[in-house]
């Protein structure tokens, strides 16, 4: 994948075999908020598969019924991984009222960074590449982070979810 931004130190990127004691011990942090780091992996799961589950998922192959296209990039400063994206390339039922488009995550030692705002600035150009004219996210009503970030990436206030009053729904045009 192609650097979005030679001046940004923050770096997305797909998730390498190497990664996997950094991916696990994000997951482990992350879980301890009740947050999702890597999407289908438990402690089970060889991997080698999860790196090909998510390959596939990015090329739209082997999806399950309702599902949608999906990439998972790693956030990297400096060799470190400091969060992640997951940017779904089509609405379904359940992203329109909780998920949306995108997603990201920051570890907890990164927070306060700017990183958060990196990561949605190169999601949005990501996206646009997808020719996806505008774009949803959601963020819980309690999430001020979350909410500045989009809201200072030009995201505008959509109302709440149907299905979880306390989900604040985000736009942002990119035609």
């Amino acid at each position: 994948m192609k650097k979005i931004d030679q001046a940004s130190p923050l770096h997305l990127r797909p998730v390498a075999l190497g990664d996997e004691a950094a991916i696990r011990a994000a997951a482990r942090e992350l879980a301890a908020e009740g947050f999702t780091f890597a999407f289908g992996l438990d402690t089970a799961s060889a991997f080698a598969g999860y790196v090909a589950h998510l390959d596939a998922r990015r090329l739209g192959q082997g999806l399950a019924p309702g599902e949608v296209p999906e990439t998972f990039l790693l956030a990297e400063v400096d060799g470190e991984i400091v969060g992640r994206l997951s940017l779904r390339h089509a609405l379904n039922d359940q992203l329109r009222t909780n998920g949306g488009h995108i997603g990201f995550g920051i570890l907890r030692s990164h927070r306060r960074r700017g990183h958060a705002s990196e990561i949605l600035r190169q999601a949005l150009i990501l996206a646009r590449d997808l020719d996806i004219e505008r774009v949803l996210l959601t963020c819980n009503e309690s999430n001020t982070g979350s909410r500045r970030v989009i809201e200072s990436q030009g995201g505008v206030f959509g109302g709440h979810s149907p299905t979880d009053p306390a989900k604040r729904l985000y736009w942002i045009a990119l035609a």
